[in-house]
This record gives structure tokens, sequence and C-alpha cells, in this order.
């Protein structure tokens, strides 16, 4: 992986090129407790998407993967992590690429969206539906679990399952807690009305955390929304009809 600061903070990133020569640039931004290579390379995004000619760029996010570890939930707030990847696309010289963030990462996405529509060709929100702007989605005890000594039992099954995630990524536990505290802002309809860049809003029909994605996008002035059937929060990721309409939508956007 290669790293740049982002004022002051040193994030991971890869940059993939697509197969057989230069390609369009999709941005990727991945979920909370996880990291590049969990969310888009394990997954096959970046293989499916360099194949089909893009130019794949996937990062860590702050407190995430190989990226610097902050502890003060103030240094997590979505629009902050938004200018994380639009400095990234100045690092690289990048003028104005494709985003695509899951969860977490879709909500950094629609921050990035509305704060700075120059850069964003499109906007693809997987993993994320209405509650981008009800403000619901995860349950508390998220952080106190991971914060708790180990074995301690957690509030709920959600936390109990995002601490064993955290786990198995080999994750920093006390910066994924402030990230948890610092980063579940919401958009007002107003504002996600102004995301007018292309957008695509996909999520699973069994997900209780994402809210509905149809909902969302009836929202927005030019998305389409993907349901894909049978698949969860944890499932819809990297679903083979998830690629398949991301690369469709990609055909067709401006």
């Amino acid at each position: 992986m290669q790293t740049f600061d982002s004022d002051g903070v040193a994030i991971a990133y890869i940059d993939v090129p697509a197969v057989g020569g230069s390609g369009d640039p999709v941005l990727l931004i991945h979920g909370f407790a996880s990291n590049h290579a969990v969310n888009w390379v394990n997954t096959l995004w970046v293989r499916t998407l360099t194949q089909a000619g893009y130019r794949a760029i996937a990062f860590d996010n702050r407190g995430h993967g190989e990226s610097r570890k902050l502890y003060d939930p103030e240094a997590y707030g979505s629009d902050i992590m938004a200018q994380d990847a639009r400095r990234l696309l100045d690092h690289l010289g990048i003028g104005r690429a494709d985003v695509m963030g899951y969860s977490m990462g879709a909500r950094i996405s629609a921050f990035l969206a509305l704060d700075a529509p120059e850069r964003v060709r499109s906007v693809l929100l997987g993993g994320l539906g209405l509650h981008l702007v009800e403000g619901r989605g995860l349950p508390d005890g998220i952080a106190e679990a991971l914060e708790a000594e180990p074995g301690a039992p957690a509030p709920n099954p959600t936390a109990a399952a995002f601490r064993t995630f955290a786990e198995q990524t080999k994750s920093d536990l006390r910066a994924l807690a402030a990230c948890m505290r610092g980063s579940r802002q919401a958009l007002s309809r107003a504002e996600v009305a102004q995301i007018e860049v292309p957008t695509l809003v996909t999520t699973g029909t069994l997900d209780t955390v994402s809210g509905s994605g149809p909902a969302l996008a009836a929202l927005m002035p030019n998305a389409t929304a993907l349901e894909l059937q049978n698949r969860d929060h944890s499932t819809a990721v990297g679903d083979r009809g998830h690629r398949t309409g991301v690369l469709e939508f990609l055909a067709k956007r401006p």
C-alpha cells in the first residue's frame, strides 16, 4: 500500500489500473470496522472494476486498516472523513471520479457528493438507505462493546458481532469506538435533494441496518434504487447482482 498526508493524518491506499491501461477512476470507501481489503478486494470488487476497464482506488479510512489511528470522536465526523477522500483525489491528480461507498462509506460518499459535487461524477451508495436521513441504523452499545474487556458480555447481538468482526480484522478497538461515536451524522431531506449527480442506491431486502433504499432514492433528483433479494447488510456488499448492477449503472451514466 501507499500512503499520503491528509491534513496531518496518514491515509493508506491502493491504486489499481484498469486491465489493459487507463480507465475512468472509481474511488471506493469501505464501511465501519472494515478496511479496503475486506470490503473491496476480498469481495472481488477491485478485480471486477479493473477487468471492466476502470481504475480502482481504495483506501483505509482514518482509524482503520493501515491508516492512522485517532482516539478523539471529533476526528471522525462524516464531513471530515469525506475530506480525506477529496484529498486523496487531489493527491492522485484526479479532478473527478465515480465514488462508491458501503455502509459508513456510503455516508461519507454522500457527504462528499454534497460538499464537493464538482469532484463526483456519480455516487454509488451501498448498504445505506433512508437511515441516512432518519439517523437510525446500528443500535447503541457498539462503542462500549469495543472498549470492553475480552470476554465481557456485549449489550446486544449486533454489538457482539461488531466486536468479533473487529477482532478478526485485527483492528484498533479503541480507535473504532471513537469512530463509532463520531461518524453517525445524518443529512436532512433537503440536503439529500441537493445531491444531483447520477446516484445508485443499493440495499438488500433483508437489511435491517440501512433503511429503505428506494425511499432514499426517491428523495434525490437523479437516483436509481437497486434491491438485492434475500441479502442482508453483510451479504449484500459482495453479491454478484450488486456488481452487475454497478457495472450497468456506470456504463449508462454520463
